[in-house]
Order: C-alpha cells, then sequence, then structure tokens
C-alpha cells in the first residue's frame, strides 16, 4: 500500500489547469513513487479523459511505438488518415507520433492528455536514421497546439540538462520521500500496531532507514505484517530479511543498481567504484583514483558518468551513494558469494546504528524490540535477536 500525495497531485493537476497549461516533469529515484502517481492522475482524471504511455515497455522503434499508443488511445489524430499506412522510415514514423501528440483530441475535441511515463527512454530512437535528435525535438515541439502532458524520468540529472535551455512551461517537480506520518499511514493501513502512538514509532524506524521511499516502504511493511501475524513486527529485523538473496526489497535494489548501470558508460569500471564507496564513504578523486588504480583524468571521468544516471552524489568534492540503502545491497551483494544469516545481521545492525543518529544504539534496538508488540522482556529479546552481534 503506497498513500495518496495530495499536495504532489494538486501541484501537478495546478500544472494541467494553467493558461496555457506547464508540462510537469516528474523526477526522483528509484522507487519514489513517479509511476503510482501518474497512474492515480489517470485514474483521477476518468475514463477515456487521458492517456497512459508506459515509454520503457514500447519504445522499440519508431514504427513500434506510434503503433502502440494509437492502438490503446482514447484520441484521434484528424490529420492522420483513418487507416494509416505503414511509415515509409523511421523518421516517418517519429513524424506521425509527434502529429498524434499535437493534434489529438477527445470525440468531443476537448485537448488530451498525455501520461508519458520514462519520457527518456525515446532517446533509444536516436539510433534510427534521421533521428539523431530526438529528445531536443520532442521537448520543442510539446510545447506546440493545446494538448497536455505529464511526463516522468528516474534520471534526475538528465532532465535537468535536457531541459536546460527549453521553454519555461516545463516544470519539474521531484517527488520527494514519504514522511514519517506517510508511512505511518501505510502502517495503520496494514494493521500494524496497536495504537496511533506505537504505529509512530514504527514509522519512525522505517523512516529513518529507509529515508522514506515508497517502494522501500511497501517493501518492508509488507514484511512486518508478515511478522506480526508470526507475533512479532521488528524494523530492524525485517530490513535484515529483506537485504536476503531473492527478497523483494533486495530484488528492488538490485533493478536500480542494474538499470542505472546499464544506462552508463563504462559498465565494469562503475561497479568497481560503486564496490569502493560502498567499504568508504565519502571519498575524494584522489582517493577512489588510488583505489581503483586509475589516473584521476580516467576516474573523473568514471565518476561523471555514475553522477549522470544518479548513482553518486558530490558534496564539497567528496562522493558518497546517492541512496544509502543501495550501499548497503552493495556491499552485502557485491561479492563472489550470497551473503549469510551472520552477514545480513552484522551489515544492516550497522546500517541501522548509522541511521538512528539521535539515539545511542542499545537505546534504538531496545526500541525496535518494544514496538515488536512482545507482551514479555524475553519475548523482546527474541523479536530482533537476528541483529544481535557478539
Amino acid at each position: 500500500m503506497i498513500p495518496q500525495r495530495p499536495a504532489l497531485e494538486r501541484r501537478i493537476i495546478a500544472s494541467l489547469e494553467a493558461t496555457p497549461p506547464r508540462i510537469a516533469v516528474l523526477v526522483g529515484g528509484c522507487g519514489m513513487g513517479r509511476t503510482s502517481l501518474l497512474q492515480r492522475m489517470a485514474h483521477l482524471a476518468g475514463e477515456g479523459s487521458s492517456q497512459y504511455i508506459d515509454a520503457e515497455r514500447v519504445a522499440t522503434t519508431p514504427e513500434g511505438f506510434f503503433s502502440a499508443i494509437v492502438a490503446n488511445s482514447p484520441y484521434v489524430d484528424p490529420t492522420q488518415p483513418v487507416a494509416p499506412s505503414a511509415a515509409a522510415s523511421p523518421r516517418a514514423a517519429f513524424d506521425r507520433t509527434m502529429s498524434f501528440f499535437q493534434n489529438a483530441h477527445g470525440p468531443d475535441e476537448h485537448a488530451a492528455t498525455f501520461l508519458i511515463d520514462e519520457v527518456l527512454e525515446l532517446r533509444t530512437f536516436e539510433s534510427f536514421p534521421g533521428l539523431r535528435g530526438v529528445l531536443r525535438e520532442l521537448v520543442a515541439r510539446f510545447v506546440e497546439g493545446r494538448n497536455r502532458f505529464v511526463l516522468t524520468s528516474r534520471f534526475t540529472n538528465r532532465i535537468y540538462r535536457l531541459l536546460r535551455d527549453a521553454s519555461d512551461r516545463f516544470e519539474v517537480i521531484q517527488v520527494m520521500p514519504l514522511a514519517a506520518d506517510e508511512a505511518a499511514a501505510v502502517l495503520a493501513g496494514l494493521k500494524i500496531g496497536r495504537d496511533d502512538t506505537e504505529r509512530k514509532d514504527v514509522a519512525r524506524l522505517i523512516h529513518a532507514l529507509l529515508g522514506g521511499r515508497p517502494a522501500y516502504v511497501r517493501h518492508l511493511t509488507d514484511a512486518l505484517a508478515q511478522m506480526k501475524d508470526a507475533g512479532g513486527s521488528d524494523p530492524v529485523g525485517a530490513l535484515a530479511a529483506q537485504m536476503a538473496v531473492g527478497a523483494p526489497l533486495a530484488m528492488s535494489c538490485r533493478f536500480c543498481y542494474e538499470l542505472r548501470l546499464h544506462r552508463a558508460r563504462g559498465y565494469g569500471a562503475l561497479k568497481a567504484i560503486l564496490q569502493i564507496l560502498a567499504e568508504e564513504e565519502p571519498l575524494t578523486l584522489t582517493e577512489i583514483a588510488q583505489r581503483l588504480r586509475r589516473t584521476p583524468g580516467s576516474t573523473k571521468d568514471y565518476l561523471s558518468w555514475l553522477e549522470d544516471v544518479d548513482l553518486v552524489t558530490v558534496r564539497q568534492k567528496r562522493y558518497s551513494f546517492e541512496d544509502p540503502l543501495l550501499r548497503l545491497w552493495v556491499r552485502l551483494h557485491g561479492r563472489a558469494v550470497p551473503p549469510t544469516e551472520t552477514d545480513l545481521a552484522r551489515e544492516v545492525q550497522e546500517y541501522a546504528m548509522a541511521r538512528f543518529p539521535y539515539a545511542e544504539p542499545a537505546l534504538a534496538l531496545a526500541d525496535a524490540g518494544r514496538l515488536s508488540g512482545s507482551p514479555d522482556e524475553g519475548d523482546r529479546s527474541k523479536a530482533w535477536s537476528v541483529v544481535e552481534i557478539d
């Protein structure tokens, strides 16, 4: 369960209803809830009042993309023939797609609203003849006509670079993590916790562990719901279990890790840098170059490619992971053998202590045990024994 995000929804609606309408571009890291927001906007608009397009699924060839969006659209484009023939070239297919986005309308001729998920996937068309500058052209043509658009991308840096000189009708909206009270709402929906006070305490721990990313929160709260049925609900212990090979949260981290690396250049070297930062961060360029055994110049290139896909961030010339939980996943899974239960317990305990800045380590884990709902001290200890290290 992911809670509704009314403030974000209102901002998107305000963009669509502006005169002229603004083009909202939702950006944020993996698991931040961009797709859920877009699908909810489609639900709020009502059937036939918008078209959701998952570009990541259908951006194959320009011809295939055009066919996919037209075949499932509630809209018609009066500039297109009723039964269009096959496009003569990739360029012609792309032009038809742009015409559809600009000129399509509903049965009562109202303006069309297109909700395009992962719009940067259309960059794949740039490998076809005559389509070298697809994204720049797309940005220029989206502002023409009266139709409305909401776009998303997981690549924040690339979006800002693409829109640097674009029309001011584009409005970049950063999708922020869930607040602790929103995490508590997820717990309430799953009936975790005996009362609001306990749910707020559990939500505070979850928020500290996960940084509020909706997908991470969903996986961990689902695990807590299962633990509740078995007689306990310890967030730290649940996180240790969820970072095991094949667990939903670990698989979510793996998806983010692999997808972003495959969208970058220098796959092998980039993995090596991430493993270096998983052992210690933040590090300077010189420190990373020395450990990588490469020149500072080549290392700087590698780091810029990691920044390009939002895997690392730099502050005061020191580099670190953008997503702390992904760093934990690399520490656990960036090795030749899967992590053992002891590895999981040790690494997650250390991670949890670093994420509870306002509590003594023993107190933080005691809170986790208290929140398990066990009736006595012995059961409380057992609830989080998975993270005990001698």
